[in-house]
């Protein structure tokens, strides 16, 4: 909840200390826990005190995580080593035990892969799109310096039957469940400087429910595509953090993100959870209100998380 949402302080840490415990609780009744990345609304950080347990909760757990060696920014590298420093302490561990040296020196500029977002045109903002794209090869590139030089976490197993596993790309199975860990996805735009997100894709029992963790949209129409061609039943789908329009977020990106969520749409999904980013502020449905219009033309049910639950978002009732 950042400082313009339309509560009181008090009221936010009463919220987030009420969420974490719930993570925390649903955390301590899972085998296995998957983080998609390093922001620090998408994982329990060591002396947090709202949990009560804190980390511990993860011990004698497989840990799928976000490679914290490559294709990370450098905010989320050094929260990755905060996190697994504060963690294996806990255990009595240390991190300096499992560094190595870089795994690779060679690492493709995954804006090469985007072929549909790459091609298109975008008129009178053309020209101020390729000199955000030339920067942000320039900042790709100062990255992977960093990703081939400094020391690397390998994957651990501890005595306990605590296992840490980097996600990306791989395919895990827990009992009659498979979760597919997308190779990174930008958090955002091309050369996203909040770094990339490893959204999932999780089998069960013929069901296919992918979240996206966080695409802000998707933004890109290669991702949005992709999620379409997985046919999924469920998507849970962070829509655009239209709190940040007009400022951090142009018309431009906002207005792909609305027609990529309409694509998703339109490949008929059972339900889609539209949710994340979006409740941020009061005027969010009217941003995305072409969203809404065509799930409902179309037949699909588009809901958030507080109506999948049977209450309602607490942005519309504040």
């Amino acid at each position: 909840m950042h400082p313009t949402y339309p509560i009181t302080a008090e009221e936010k840490r009463e919220l987030r200390r009420r969420a974490a415990r719930r993570v925390e609780e649903e955390v301590g009744k899972a085998v296995a826990v998957v983080v998609t990345h390093y922001h620090r609304d998408h994982y329990l950080r060591p002396g947090d005190r709202d949990l009560k347990r804190g980390v511990g909760v993860l011990a004698g757990k497989r840990l799928v995580m976000k490679n914290p060696n490559a294709y990370v920014n450098g905010s989320q590298w050094a929260r990755a080593r905060e996190f697994l420093s504060g963690f294996l302490e806990l255990l009595g561990e240390s991190l300096r035990d499992h560094l190595t040296e870089p795994g690779e020196t060679e690492f493709p500029d995954p804006v090469d892969g985007l072929e549909e977002a790459t091609s298109r045109s975008f008129g009178g903002y053309q020209r101020r799109r390729m000199e955000l794209l030339s920067k942000g090869r320039r900042w790709f590139t100062k990255l992977t310096e960093t990703w081939s030089r400094k020391p690397w976490i390998e994957e651990f197993r501890l005595r306990d039957g605590t296992e840490v596993l980097w996600g990306d790309g791989r395919r895990f199975e827990f009992g009659d469940t498979v979760v597919e860990v997308m190779e990174p996805w930008f958090h955002g735009i091309e050369y996203d400087r909040t770094g990339w997100v490893t959204p999932i894709l999780v089998r069960r029992g013929g069901w296919r429910i992918l979240y996206t963790s966080d695409l802000m949209g998707p933004q890109i129409e290669d991702y949005a595509h992709t999620v379409c061609d997985l046919k999924p039943d469920i998507v849970i789908l962070d829509g655009p953090p239209t709190y940040l329009f007009p400022y951090m977020l142009n018309r431009v990106n906002l207005q792909r993100a609305v027609e990529n969520a309409v694509d998703i749409v339109r490949s008929q999904p059972k339900l889609i959870v539209y949710d994340h980013h979006l409740l941020r502020e009061r005027g969010w449905r009217k941003m995305v209100s072409k969203v809404f219009s065509e799930a409902e033309k179309v037949g699909v049910e588009l809901k958030t998380a507080a109506e999948c639950l049977g209450t309602k978002p607490l942005i519309d009732t504040v």
